[in-house]
């Protein structure tokens, strides 16, 4: 038996396994001293997006097709980092692999838990500034990519009219804009 804050575990297995995510099971007593159980989701990867924005305030994102969703849905470049890689390697390959670009400047503007009643996934989003373009897009096996350059102001406002539904997209948007709209984003490298 251990001990997670209020909650006592009484039992826990592994109920699947894959290469991103392990699912457990836990036979719990809940902080009502009530007996129960817990469905965790481990994720092997760390979530990281990047808002790529040009000179013009242009941003540029990403239509895959969602497998558990069933739906289409246009996304700021996102994806997985091993926990092992380093968070700003993971996004600046996001970028290239889903946009072709490269870019000069980073910043981290936002860290998040995605779900937390369900998962540990944390998520890390990035602004990317000073872009250029380095080649085609190279995305993995399992995406199939739709790439649109939009200006910043109309995603913010698509986001707010609830067409983006993608949390790392929503919080990332809604972050920079606060940023821009206040003057604290960090001014870029030159």
């Amino acid at each position: 038996m251990s001990q997670r804050g209020p909650w006592r575990v009484i039992d826990n297995s592994v109920a699947y396994e894959n290469p991103w995510i392990r699912v457990e099971h836990h036979d719990v007593i809940s902080p009502g001293q009530q007996p129960g159980i817990y469905g965790v989701v481990h994720f092997k990867h760390y979530a990281v997006g990047v808002i790529p924005l040009e000179d013009n305030l242009d941003t540029w994102i990403v239509g895959q097709y969602r497998y558990p969703l069933q739906r289409y849905s246009w996304e700021i470049p996102e994806g997985g980092a091993a926990h092992s890689e380093s968070l700003l390697e993971a996004a600046q390959r996001e970028l290239r692999e889903e946009v072709g670009l490269v870019a000069r400047d980073w910043e981290l503007i936002h860290e998040f838990d995605t779900s937390n009643s369900v998962t540990d996934e944390q998520a890390y989003i990035y602004v990317a500034r000073g872009l250029h373009r380095e080649g085609a897009p190279e995305p993995e096996h399992t995406e199939q990519l739709a790439l649109r350059r939009v200006p910043f102001s109309q995603l913010h406002a698509e986001v707010l009219q609830g067409l983006h539904r993608d949390s790392l997209t929503v919080v990332g948007v809604l972050k920079l804009a606060h940023l821009l709209d206040h003057g604290l984003l960090r001014p870029a490298q030159s």
